[in-house]
Parts: structure tokens; C-alpha cells; sequence
């Protein structure tokens, strides 16, 4: 009867004090899910678009501006995949590109999330480069997939490793 009147008593208030903190929970926790899904997926849209970027300025060059073309995209990569490519420019690209006056256009078809989470993600792209050169000048096309690690650093993605698949 005490119920029906209105007033629970004070187990009945405990229940629902305890039920009202178990909601209060269970929507804080929920809250939080959905916070951190919508980071993920910000994070993976983010990351996607800087790969594509990323990856098409390392691998677009001309044989008479490849010496200042490719170290522009340095700027977006780690600090040590930096070196590495830096290094790669150095040694193996450029002279290579001026002795048989390549001309490459790498373009991305497609690319997709391979994993992510809110500062980490891994894409994989599907590429197409074109290239031209003193032996070739109708040039031949060629498509690849790679493997791009990046991480977030200060609010910009950064590209960490490009691996062929």
C-alpha cells in the first residue's frame, strides 16, 4: 500500500538511487564508445587523404627538378622514414632519374583503411605511375599497391613507412 501511496520508503529510494546511478554509468560509459568511434573514424578519413597526398608527391618527380620535387614531400614523413628517404633521393632516385631523364606521375586510384585507431592508421593504396624518359618517351604505365603506416604527430599525419604489397 505504502507504493501505491507514493512513497517508497527507504530500501525503495536505495533501489532507485542505485538504478539511477547504473543509468547514469551505463550512459557515460556508452558516451564515451561513441566519443572514440567518432575519432577513429575522423582519424581514419584524415589519415587516408594525407597518404594519398603524401604518397603521390614521393613518387611524382621530374629529371630536372627531382633534386628540389621530392624533398618537398619529405616534410609530411617521420622524422626516420625522413632520413631513409632523404637518403633514397640522394643516392639512388636522382641520379637514376637524370641519367635516363625520367618524368613520373604517380597518381592514387583508391585507397582503404587497412587499421586505426585514433593517432596510428594503416591505408592501403592502389597506385598508377606513368613514366616518360629518353627511351620511352610515349611513356608506360604501371600500377601498385603499398602499404602506408602513419601517425599522428602534433595534429598532422605523418607518414612513418611505404611498403610495396
Amino acid at each position: 500500500m505504502r507504493i501505491l501511496s507514493g512513497k517508497l520508503g527507504p530500501v525503495g529510494a536505495g533501489i532507485a538511487g542505485v538504478v539511477i546511478a547504473a543509468a547514469v554509468i551505463i550512459m557515460g560509459i556508452n558516451g564515451f564508445r561513441y566519443w572514440d568511434h567518432q575519432r577513429t573514424e575522423v582519424a581514419r578519413d584524415e589519415a587516408v587523404t594525407a597518404a594519398q597526398r603524401t604518397v603521390s608527391a614521393m613518387f611524382t618527380y621530374d629529371y630536372g627538378s627531382v633534386d628540389t620535387e621530392l624533398p618537398k614531400a619529405a616534410d609530411n614523413l617521420s622524422a626516420s622514414f625522413r632520413e631513409d628517404y632523404l637518403k633514397l633521393i640522394t643516392q639512388a632516385i636522382a641520379p637514376g632519374a637524370k641519367e635516363k631523364q625520367l618524368t613520373v606521375n604517380a597518381t592514387t586510384q583508391a585507397g582503404g583503411v587497412v587499421e586505426a585507431e585514433r593517432s596510428h592508421v594503416v591505408v592501403l593504396l592502389f597506385l598508377n605511375q606513368v613514366t616518360t624518359s629518353k627511351d620511352t618517351p610515349q611513356g608506360t604505365t604501371t600500377g601498385s599497391r603499398v602499404r602506408v603506416t602513419l601517425d599522428k604527430t602534433d595534429d598532422r599525419w605523418l607518414v612513418d613507412s611505404v611498403n610495396p604489397v
